[in-house]
């Protein structure tokens, strides 16, 4: 075999088929589009409409809710805390956090806070700073020696301010209804 007689397995390149160019091609006239209609023009966004009949995604019932605003938590097993302390890339000895836990590929990114649940086993004394943790996993993790610091957030005295006044204005606002002999 030399390097001129290097080519690709019967089969592995296939042309393009260049549709709407004559009759005489096969695939000419109309393209594959079928006739006329607004299918057969381009930018068609029909988008499922189902010819008048009620669309299947308002025949089917809304179920449940999704808030705009969701927080996403990394979440950690005490089964992966264990592994990361045995292979050595957790420090016992100092309090473990976000940072830590990213710099031991425990975490891959910082999303919205630190959640840890309690699946699988603790054996290691951990002093823990995270946002949520499981009742399990806090039972494991002090059962253990460790201890669990939940991040709070806090509100800012201005917000609070802001907050009351609001409310103050619209208890001013809302007058009770009176009764028959008003």
């Amino acid at each position: 075999m030399r390097l001129n007689e290097i080519k690709d397995r019967e089969g592995a390149r296939k042309a393009r088929l260049r549709i709407g160019r004559g009759i005489g091609s096969g695939i000419g006239k109309t393209g594959g589009r079928g006739g006329k209609g607004q299918t057969a023009r381009s930018g068609v966004a029909i988008g499922g409409f189902e010819g008048g009949q009620m669309p299947l995604y308002r025949r089917l019932p809304k179920r449940g809710f999704t808030p705009i605003n969701r927080l996403r938590f990394n979440e950690v097993t005490l089964a992966r805390l264990q592994d990361a302390i045995d292979r050595g890339r957790l420090d016992t000895s100092r309090q473990v956090d976000v940072t830590s836990l990213i710099a031991a590929g425990v975490v891959r990114r910082a999303l919205d806070g630190v959640r840890v649940i309690g699946t699988g086993e603790l054996k290691a004394k951990v002093d823990l700073k995270v946002n949520h943790a499981t009742a399990s996993a806090k039972a494991a993790i002090e059962q253990a020696g460790g201890s669990v610091e939940l991040i709070v957030k806090k509100v800012l005295e201005a917000d609070e301010k802001k907050r009351a006044k609001s409310a103050a204005k619209r208890a001013k606002t809302t007058k009770p209804k009176g009764g028959a002999g008003d």
